[in-house]
């Protein structure tokens, strides 16, 4: 009986110390804070990812020009949500200003794509504008249906809103 529980633990010891030797030295997996909010993109950095990651599959890039199709993108849609924000009620004006955004666009990606990328960018150029728009006007509704969904008063400062005093005529002359 002493033998099999001897043998028994030298067979846990070892798979104990096998499974530890097997780790790195100093490497602890730490588990992940589920209190902390994780990492999301900011809705114009979530826009300008989306329209990179499709322009870099469509034109074929690499690493290195979907990199600077990045940090391009970001720009620009940064530039484009601005005047969408600044004229929300002229819609004229916002494409008229986001047409001279993609015309810088354009000067900048001359330097990163190589001729047949570029060719075939400035082909599709309507083709990205209106998958941005399209995505653009996909969020904007999401964003309607939720404020519909769970409206928030403008400026509530603390104030609860419950129904008033009746001050019909009626009232006040069975009250006299």
């Amino acid at each position: 009986m002493s033998k099999k529980f001897v043998t028994a633990a030298l067979v846990f010891a070892a798979a104990t110390f096998g499974a530890y030797a097997q780790q790195a030295p100093g490497s602890t997996v730490m588990p992940q804070d589920k209190t902390q909010p994780s990492p999301r993109l900011n809705p114009v950095q979530e826009r300008a990812k989306r329209l990179s990651d499709q322009m870099a599959r469509d034109l074929r890039l690499n690493g290195y020009q979907t990199a600077k199709l990045r940090a391009i993108n970001e720009d620009k849609v940064a530039k484009m949500a601005a005047i969408e924000q600044k004229n929300a009620g002229n819609p004229k004006l916002v494409d008229q200003q986001c047409q001279g955004v993609c015309k810088e666009r354009d000067k900048e990606l001359r330097n990163v794509l190589s001729s047949a990328q570029y060719s075939a960018y400035y082909d599709s150029r309507a083709d990205f504008y209106k998958f941005d728009r399209d995505y653009v006007n996909r969020t904007a509704g999401a964003a309607l249906v939720k404020s519909v969904q769970n409206p928030l008063p403008a400026s509530s400062k603390g104030a609860i809103i419950t129904q008033g005093r009746s001050t019909s005529t009626s009232d006040t002359k069975s009250s006299k």
